[in-house]
């Protein structure tokens, strides 16, 4: 089994760290990463039916997977839509691909943000998952500018197996998440 080494830097180095910090007695206790959710939503798909197609483009180039679409599960009159009609896509990252993505995620597509000053630390969810928002889909140099129809914003969730926003904070920034001070 090929390992990435952030992957490898996680099981030799980093969940010794946190098992010493916080105090676990086994090492199954010790926090790590799940799976990766990469989100778009696209209200634009109402009137642009094109806009799926290339969404799916979008991500699949950027997760080496293709993504799910997602449908409306009611109608919302004064949305203007339907039950059932297209309004998303999103992938589930597991596994090798999840530990990619991440690398790529911290060490390339963040640093390309303009006007990057790190993340909030703040984006927890109280279970010790993690949402970030990134307003384009150019910041992973996977994307061809020429190829695509518009920028799309996407929402990037990192599921942990941590108790707490403390303790998933602490396992994301020695993965190298790059948190903003204060």
């Amino acid at each position: 089994m090929a390992f990435t080494p952030l992957k490898e830097q996680y099981q030799n180095e980093i969940a010794p760290t946190l098992m010493e910090e916080f105090g676990y007695r086994s090492k199954m206790q010790v926090p790590r990463m799940k799976k990766i959710t990469i989100n778009i939503g696209l209200g634009e798909a109402l009137d642009n039916a094109k806009a799926i197609e290339f969404a799916v483009n979008d991500i699949t180039r950027i997760a080496g997977q293709k993504p799910v679409v997602t449908k409306a599960k009611r109608s919302i009159a004064s949305f203007k839509l339907r039950e059932g009609r297209s309004i998303g896509v999103k992938v589930d990252l597991r596994g090798e691909r999840m530990w990619s993505f991440f690398t790529r995620l911290v060490h390339v597509a963040l640093p390309r943000t303009r006007d990057f000053q790190g993340i909030s630390p703040d984006s927890f969810d109280g279970r010790g998952n993690y949402t970030l928002g990134l307003r384009e889909q150019l910041v992973f140099p996977e994307i061809d500018y020429d190829s695509i129809d518009k920028t799309r914003g996407m929402e990037v969730t990192i599921v942990t197996s941590a108790m707490n926003d403390e303790e998933g904070r602490r396992l994301l920034s020695l993965l190298g998440m790059p948190f903003r001070e204060g």
